[in-house]
């Protein structure tokens, strides 16, 4: 293949329309804007929403919920995973499971869940655990450590 053989897959690319050039071209004198109004002016058309002037459906709809601007977001993972990918005696924390591709992103912390079962001793460093991880890690022989 050589660079003059390039071209587009086939209806990927459209060619464009040179509005208002012409009788010819079949978008010449009003270029496909009709007569006059709005819609003809340059600039013209109303906004995302717009109902004519009608009290628009996003204001006669009531507003709902509430978004906590301080509320901590933590990443979270189960004693379950932390068993089946870590090996005995290794320091779990957020880097090794970043690391490990356990989770995506650090957020604001790591919180350790019980679900599943743990046979591993592990040494867990994270921001919370829930009662039941606690308990876990503790009687298979490992430590959960509040960063």
């Amino acid at each position: 293949m050589k660079l003059h053989e390039l071209s587009p897959a086939p209806g990927s690319a459209k060619k464009a329309w040179r509005k208002g050039r012409g009788p010819g071209s079949g978008n010449g004198k009003t270029a496909g804007k009709g007569h006059k109004g709005q819609n003809a002016r340059s600039g013209g058309g109303v906004r995302p929403g717009f109902e004519g002037g009608q009290l628009p459906l996003y204001r006669k709809i009531p507003k709902r919920g509430f978004k906590n601007h301080f509320a901590k977001n933590y990443a979270i993972v189960n004693v379950k995973t932390l068993n089946e990918r870590f090996s005995d005696g290794e320091t779990v924390n957020l880097d090794a499971l970043l690391e490990k591709g356990v989770i995506g992103k650090p957020l604001d912390g790591l919180k350790v869940l019980g679900n599943g079962e743990i046979e591993k001793k592990l040494t867990v460093q994270a921001a919370i655990f829930s009662g039941s991880a606690k308990e876990k890690i503790e009687a298979a022989g490992g430590k959960a450590e509040v960063v």
